[in-house]
Parts: structure tokens; C-alpha cells; sequence
């Protein structure tokens, strides 16, 4: 690993032994380590807050937990694995036997070696993940008695959130078009399906901070999953459907598979439209889903009412890898190389969603570009196109109605070289944008 490669993958090993959950110290401790390289702005929204239909609940801390044998060996340590524990269970001091035991007992008999992931955040109950094989073992060592602790806390306190606003660099920013990037933070030791998200997230952030000119204004958000998401469209909701041009949730964006990007529940808004024109000229396979594969926060973006234009541009999707929800999504599963692909695939994305625009020509017929010193016999190619190609087919098609994504897709280019060759003909008055006033 090299670079950016190397770095993520440094940031993630830092972060990885954190115990986050839907609240509480985790989630803290992991936006301060974030916040080193990003201006967050931190907030604290109190227990029994309302959240649309959803209310915030009482705060969970754990300390430590485990099952022990009445000699005091640890057969379960919440010390070796913090998915041991489920999440936000309740306080347990008990002695049981191991049938007693055994109805707070979970694992995967299909995955023996996995430790599985479980929450209750709504309902008061306590339990511990093992593998099967511990299980096993454990069955093994006979009917007990046995020793459960959970040193844990539930009690009013407040779910935590941070945010990111970058302005543009022209025009108005508090009207500027926006792009929303959300991802979440309230997941323990995995890997892929947690601490993926957040790592691509800051690198973008830290890319967009460093960028000389921006047209398009910024919404970072990182957020605990469902319940963070809801808490944020109920204070934000009427500013975000006003500005939201378009929006994703970075999220399972280090595994080994290729790029696969779920369509928002429309299928054919620009951020479809835009995602799916550079996967067209990605140098890996990828794969395009339906919103019926939702399995994240798009839910709530996109939720009748709400309405905003969010898809999820991933890699080993969730569900789609038998190591999710598993201690198997582990440092090993996600590498450095994963985590700066996707990087720079969303890089690709919000170049494209940044320059797309639409223009009108301001001459009536072709203009002569020969006189304008944009003609040459010798023909400059970009991308494989032929430079005078990409101004005649801008002027062909600047009707003020078709942007530049779709006239690269009707030509079959990247529209990165269409964006260049806008540029340089609204820089000679031969283009005019009709949808944003700031300077191209």
C-alpha cells in the first residue's frame, strides 16, 4: 500500500477497537479522532428527543462483560471481541446454569468460526455473540453453574451526531446547489460495514477543503444509522429538499468486490444518471441495483415525503457478503487498495455532478472555430476523442435543455472531457450556462 492506500487503512486500525453503538462513549471517541483532520461540528441530542416517528432513547456505556466458569475463567470476554456483547444490553450480575444460559446465547452455526452482530437499542433484554464453536465448546464443559456479567448503563443521556458544511467558492452559499454525503458511526469491530463509510468520508472531505474552486456547497454528516439519519432530517428537512441536488451514503465501500451502486428510489435522478455514466468508463466490473435492495439510510432519504435524490455507491454491499454482521469483516476483509478505489470512484462522481451543466450556444448556426484558434488539422485528441469533436458536439447539442453528462452518454465519452472542452468554449462566448450563474 501507498498514499492515500496506506493512510485509510492506518486511520481504520485506530478506530477498529472503538465500542461504538446508537449512542453513547463509542460514537464520541470516534468523531473526536475524525474531527483531528476535519472541522466537525459536533452535537448532543437529548434522550426522548423526537425524531420524526422515532424518539432518541436512553444512553448506553458498557464497561465490561463476560462469562466466566465459578473458578473465574473468562469462557466469553467482551475484552477480546467487543462484539461479544449485544448491543445495548441491560446491566447482569447473575449465576446460571447453562440451560438457564443458553436463550442468551447467539451465533451462526453456517458461519462456526463468525462471532455474529446483534442489537436490541428498543428493547430491554442482555445477551452475549459467540461463535459456534465456543458455543460448542462451551456445551461441552456441561450444565454449569455459569457466571454473566454485563457491566452496563442505560440511562437518559443523548445520542451524538457530527456535520460538515463546506460553502462554494462563488456565487451564493446559502442558495448554492448541494451534495449531501452521509455515513454512519454506530457500529462495533467491523470492518467493511461500519468503518469503510466514516475513513472514505474524511478523505473526501479533506479532498473537497483542499479544492482551489467550488461550485456546489457541501453537506457532510456523520451519523448513527436510521435513528441519526431521522434525528438530522427532522431539524434539517425543509433546507435539505430545497437544496439537494444530489446525495449518497457511503457505506461497505472497502471489501473485495467491484462497485455496486443502488439507485435512489426513482432510478433516474441526476445522481443515477451521473454514477452510472462514470461506472460506464470504470476500469473495474460493477453492477447496478434497484432501490429495492435498500438496506440503509437511502431508506430515509428517499422516504415518500421526504424525497431527496440519495443512491449508495458501494463495494461488497451489505447483505451481499456472507462476512456482514460478523467478526469475519475484520482489517483482513477490507484493504488500503479497497478503500482509496472507492475514493477516488467518488472523487470520479462529484467531478462529474460538479461540472455537469447545462449551456445554450449564443450563435445561430456552427460557429467558426478555425478564427477562434480552436481548429487544428492536426486534431488534439482527449480521453480518445478528437478535441474539435467534443466543441462540435457541445455546440450541437447546447440547447439549454441537455447537460453534459447526457450528451457525453449520447456520444459514448466521459464527460470529463466534455467539462474541459465546456470551459474552454464558454471562455471563447460561444456557450452561456442557463441553470447557475456561477462562473464556469
Amino acid at each position: 500500500m501507498s498514499g492515500h492506500a496506506a493512510e485509510m487503512h492506518a486511520l481504520m486500525r485506530e478506530l477498529f477497537p472503538i465500542c461504538r453503538s446508537l449512542t453513547g462513549p463509542g460514537v464520541r471517541d470516534t468523531l473526536a479522532i475524525l474531527g483531528r483532520d476535519l472541522p466537525l461540528t459536533v452535537h448532543e441530542v437529548p434522550t426522548g428527543t423526537a425524531a420524526l416517528d422515532w424518539t432518541v432513547p436512553d444512553e448506553w456505556a458498557i464497561r465490561d462483560a463476560h462469562v466466566s466458569d465459578m473458578d473465574g475463567t473468562r469462557i466469553i470476554d467482551f475484552r477480546d471481541s467487543n462484539l461479544h456483547v449485544v448491543g445495548y444490553s441491560e446491566p447482569v450480575d447473575a449465576i446460571l446454569s447453562l440451560d438457564d444460559l443458553r436463550p442468551h446465547l447467539h451465533s451462526r452455526p453456517d458461519l462456526p468460526e463468525a462471532i455474529p452482530y446483534l442489537t436490541s437499542y428498543y428493547r430491554r433484554r442482555w445477551g452475549f455473540c459467540l461463535s459456534h464453536k465456543q458455543l460448542e465448546s462451551l456445551e461441552t464443559r456441561g450444565p454449569g453453574p455459569y457466571r454473566a456479567v454485563i457491566d452496563s448503563t442505560l440511562a437518559p443521556g443523548s445520542l451524538t451526531y457530527a456535520e460538515l458544511r463546506i460553502p462554494p467558492t462563488e456565487g451564493d452559499p446559502d442558495n448554492a446547489p448541494e451534495i449531501l454525503l452521509s455515513t454512519y458511526v454506530c457500529h462495533p469491530s467491523m470492518a467493511n460495514n461500519e468503518l469503510s463509510g466514516p475513513v472514505v468520508t474524511t478523505f473526501l472531505a479533506r479532498r473537497l477543503l483542499e479544492q482551489p474552486r467550488r461550485r456546489l456547497a457541501y453537506r457532510i454528516i456523520f451519523v448513527p444509522e436510521t435513528l441519526g439519519a431521522l434525528v438530522y432530517l427532522g431539524r434539517h428537512l425543509d433546507e435539505m429538499k430545497r437544496r439537494t441536488l444530489a446525495g449518497y451514503v457511503v457505506t461497505c465501500v472497502g471489501g473485495p468486490s467491484g462497485p455496486t451502486y443502488l439507485r435512489t428510489r426513482w432510478g433516474d435522478r441526476l445522481v443515477d444518471r451521473a454514477t452510472e455514466h462514470v461506472l460506464k468508463f470504470w476500469d473495474e466490473p460493477s453492477r447496478i441495483v434497484e432501490f429495492t435492495e435498500r438496506g440503509s439510510d437511502e431508506r430515509q432519504y428517499c422516504a415518500p415525503g421526504i424525497d431527496l435524490p440519495v443512491g449508495s455507491l458501494c463495494r461488497s454491499k451489505y447483505h451481499d457478503y456472507p462476512e456482514y454482521h460478523t467478526s469475519l469483516d475484520n482489517l483482513d476483509f477490507v484493504t488500503g487498495d479497497h478503500l482509496a478505489r472507492s475514493l477516488a470512484l467518488y472523487e470520479a462522481c462529484l467531478d462529474a455532478l460538479e461540472g455537469n451543466r447545462r449551456f445554450r450556444t449564443t450563435v445561430l448556426g456552427e460557429p467558426q472555430l478555425g478564427r477562434r484558434g480552436l481548429y487544428s488539422d492536426l486534431g488534439a485528441v482527449v480521453g480518445g476523442v478528437r478535441r474539435e469533436d467534443l466543441y462540435l458536439a457541445l455546440l450541437a447539442y447546447s440547447d439549454g435543455e441537455t447537460d453534459l453528462i447526457r450528451i457525453a452518454d449520447i456520444h459514448g465519452w466521459p464527460v470529463a472531457g466534455l467539462i474541459d472542452a465546456a470551459r474552454t468554449l464558454a471562455a471563447h462566448g460561444l456557450l452561456e450556462p442557463v441553470d447557475d450563474p456561477a462562473p464556469f
